[in-house]
């Protein structure tokens, strides 16, 4: 058994490692500093004991999808290792928006003007305030979460002026079937139209094309943790 943990370990360890080098080796071929381009650790469905090989080795960035998953795992991680950071990457219920503000440093999936004000009103009510990013469905895809990338320039505004609320960058996924520089570039472009900072793409599959196009959060998960099971 002990074997088995050990080589677990080893395997998070030695994922870390290469993903750590990949980005590294992605930023040098785009002529960018490997330090403004942060790894986000997904560690969405990893139990906790998973997850600590990876805050042992210095990570200090993790993904989550769920809000409910996160919250039985991260109170007793972050006991540990309070400056951890944590991000969620999954879509967000608009009842979920207290737990989530109280939980997460930063929230990349805000895409709709319901889910504005329900985040407006905990960050009164709590007193702190994740950073918050618009998530842009840059192919249009019905059954993924995302605005369109024409409706971006409205929500943003609403966020701003009608709720307060600060917008620091924008995320997207995009299409598994399509090449993925198009849609980085996309949301690149958006992002530097309203001077905004993060840019939180690419993922195992496609982090060094993201890198190129100006990511400055990926979000790295199989490459790391092993595939997931299935459900």
């Amino acid at each position: 058994m002990t074997e088995t943990v050990d080589s677990q370990h080893a395997d998070v360890v030695a994922g870390l490692e290469e993903v750590r080098a990949g980005i590294r080796r992605a930023a040098e071929d785009s002529e960018r500093d490997p330090a403004r381009i942060h790894l986000i650790a997904v560690s969405k469905t990893v139990p906790a004991d998973g997850i600590r090989p990876a805050l042992e080795a210095g990570q200090r960035l993790f993904g989550e999808n769920y809000v409910q998953e996160a919250r039985a795992k991260w109170p007793a991680l972050r006991e540990a290792y309070p400056d951890a950071e944590l991000h969620l990457i999954g879509p967000l219920q608009s009842n979920k928006a207290r737990e989530a503000v109280a939980l997460f440093d930063v929230i990349h999936s805000l895409d709709r003007l319901s889910l504005a004000a329900a985040l407006a009103k905990e960050i009164a009510r709590e007193g702190r305030a994740p950073k918050l990013l618009i998530q842009v469905n840059t192919g249009d895809e019905p059954q993924k979460g995302g605005i369109s990338p024409a409706q971006v320039d409205v929500l943003l505004a609403e966020c701003r002026d009608t709720h307060g609320l600060a917008i620091n960058g924008l995320m997207c996924i995009p299409p598994a079937e399509d090449p993925p520089s198009a849609h980085f570039a996309l949301l690149a472009a958006i992002a530097a139209r309203h001077n905004l900072p993060i840019l939180s793409m690419g993922m195992s599959a496609d982090y060094p094309a993201a890198i190129q196009m100006g990511a400055t959060h990926v979000r790295v998960g199989t490459a790391i943790f092993g595939a997931r099971p299935k459900p």
